[in-house]
């Protein structure tokens, strides 16, 4: 359930609009019921198809609310599942809603309209399979909205900046920038910490190393309180530093982010730079078990232009490779649907990769008229070595190979854990595995030290496994693991009980309580943790879990992550036996 549907029962209360009553917010009270049970189904392509009946049926009945809580509710599932393209469509009916009955939206759903016009324009830049003058259009209606002083010209100063760059059209994107730079977005504009990376990214890609690495440098406290950074900027920072003469910056850059992208599902169109600066640094080894460990994320990527880009930069590592004599190194490519699993030559996985960069390349051309990504790629595929290869940092990463020049064999190790998930490669690997690995002195003593348990030392723990979390004012720390979202604070007298609560993102009708009961009793009576219990909304119910652990006489460091790994790892299953319910 999302937060839309706690908003539900004001919704049918309204009294203003046309005269039939239905679209002024008075829903028929069986496409309620039936838009309930489509949210409540489990997050599949069967919830989508649920939800555009709903729609369907709402608009032959003429009941507008209930269209619109099912488009905003399809909205919302397309996202979930990174398929912006497919929002168009729906905005496009919520939109003409809105502006007939303009008292038909909530103040909620109005600020929410412009941020998902937003990410329907985004789309175009991600997938060929949205129109160009589809775009547009969007793009001109959002304009018209926001005004020219608006609050989001910025954000629409962006989006023609980086439309205008994806087609190729230089001076134009330039034109644009000039007003995007140096700006805050508007509450349609996306994350104010992700802006100079998103600004850096485009300096970068016209060879403006040094003005991309002082955008980066310029970032304030914003960017600090963003749950994508410091690792975004980092990365977007990797190939300026390599061409201004920084490699070292770039490597300990390099190491510290894809300790984090290398198991996150969202971060996968950053993986492309990490490849890219393993080819250009001298990292060949390296690069080619980034290769050998993210190779099955391609057969599932975010969207097509996150897949291109992968493709070409891996088609570059497997170039240079072949002409450092690597090509007969082989790379396992695993089963996916109809195609078996093979080991593969650097050199036939790089004529692989580059077919399929060109082929992405060609069809985003052909939507757009010219032949600026075909172009692009192969540039990127001309590119050499800009800096000779300095040594990386070492990576204290549990599970992660912190040599310069992982094997082979620690690629295909590495690829098994991530299809395992990040809690399975933390299960493997161990706090003691990173703790024998560690050279011996004060750094190992003091994984085993035990002190006080504070918020620090959480946070210390989930920065080791690449986690993203925020830290409330109470001193909460709450990430989001899946479909769970997790809490750790301090509790006690004296802080001295670690305490984890994890609750499910699904939330049943209250229709369900006396099955949500059930499941939480037959979960406590199988399952030593989480403790599970179902919370009463009056209009939903929350299913959550709790771990707690007394710690009055301290915790060392590495136990800490072994309480962490299973509080995490626990706290998804129970989630996910949520998510999986009728």
């Amino acid at each position: 359930m999302t937060g839309r549907e706690e908003t539900t029962g004001s919704r049918t209360d309204r009294a203003d609009g046309p005269s039939d009553g239905r679209a002024a917010g008075q829903s028929s009270a069986a496409l309620v019921a039936a838009l309930a049970d489509a949210r409540d189904l489990p997050d599949a392509p069967g919830r989508l198809v649920a939800l555009e009946r709903v729609a369907e049926r709402a608009d032959a009945a003429g009941d507008v609310r209930s269209a619109v809580d099912a488009r905003f509710a399809l909205i919302e599932a397309y996202l979930l599942h990174g398929e912006r393209w497919r929002l168009i469509e729906p905005l496009r009916r919520c939109r003409a809603a809105a502006d007939r009955w303009p008292a038909l939206l909530t103040d909620a759903e109005a600020e929410l309209l412009p941020r998902y016009q937003r990410y329907a324009v985004e789309a175009l830049l991600g997938t060929p399979r949205v129109g160009l003058d589809q775009t547009r259009l969007l793009l001109d209606d959002l304009a018209h909205r926001v005004g020219a002083d608006g609050p989001d010209a910025p954000t629409v100063a962006e989006l023609r900046c980086r439309v205008a760059d994806h087609l190729g059209d230089e001076p134009t994107a330039r034109h644009f920038y000039q007003a995007w730079a140096g700006t805050r977005p508007g509450p349609a504009g996306g994350c104010p910490g992700c802006a100079p990376a998103r600004r850096a990214e485009l300096l970068a890609g016209w060879g403006e190393w040094q003005a991309a690495r002082v955008e980066l440098e310029a970032s304030g406290t914003e960017a600090q309180e963003c749950t994508d950074q410091p690792e975004r900027a980092l990365v977007a920072g990797l190939l300026p530093l390599l061409r201004v003469g920084e490699p070292e910056q770039a490597a300990a850059a390099h190491v510290r982010a894809y300790r984090r992208h290398r198991r996150e599902r969202s971060a996968f169109p950053y993986l492309a730079t990490h490849l890219r600066f393993c080819a250009l640094g001298g990292h060949l080894e390296r690069g080619l078990g980034i290769l050998t460990e993210q190779l099955p994320r391609l057969d599932r990527p975010t969207d097509d232009l996150a897949a291109m880009e992968f493709a070409a930069a891996g088609a570059l590592v497997c170039a240079l490779a072949d002409e450092a004599g690597l090509g007969d190194r082989t790379v396992h490519r695993p089963a996916y649907a109809e195609r078996p699993a093979a080991e593969l030559d650097v050199a036939t996985l790089g004529a692989l990769l580059l077919g399929l960069a060109t082929d992405l390349a060609g069809s985003f051309d052909a939507r757009n008229g010219t032949g600026h990504q075909s172009g692009r790629m192969a540039a990127w595929l001309a590119e050499r070595p800009a800096a000779a290869a300095v040594p990386l940092p070492a990576d204290d990463d549990p599970g992660d190979e912190p040599s310069d020049e992982p094997s082979d064999e620690a690629g295909a190790d590495e690829a098994g854990a991530d299809e395992a998930g990040p809690e399975a490669g933390a299960d493997e690997a161990g706090p003691e595995a990173g703790a024998a690995d560690a050279e011996p002195g004060a750094d190992a003593a003091s994984e085993r030290e035990v002190m006080a348990l504070t918020i620090d030392m959480i946070t210390s723990t989930l920065d080791r496994r690449g986690d993203r979390y925020l830290v409330d004012d109470g001193g909460t720390v709450v990430g989001r693991w899946g479909a769970a979202v997790i809490q750790f604070r301090r509790a006690g007298e004296r802080g001295e009980v670690l305490h984890t609560r994890a609750m499910a993102a699904r939330r049943l009708p209250t229709a369900r309580r006396a099955e949500a009961y059930a499941f939480c009793n037959a979960w406590n009576h199988d399952r030593l943790l989480p403790k599970a219990y179902a919370h009463d909304l009056d209009t939903e119910i929350v299913l959550a879990g709790d771990v707690a652990t007394d710690l009055t006489h301290g915790v060392a460091p590495a136990q800490l992550l072994v309480l962490v790994d299973a509080a995490i790892a626990t706290g998804v299953a129970y989630a996910e036996a949520v998510a999986d319910l009728p």
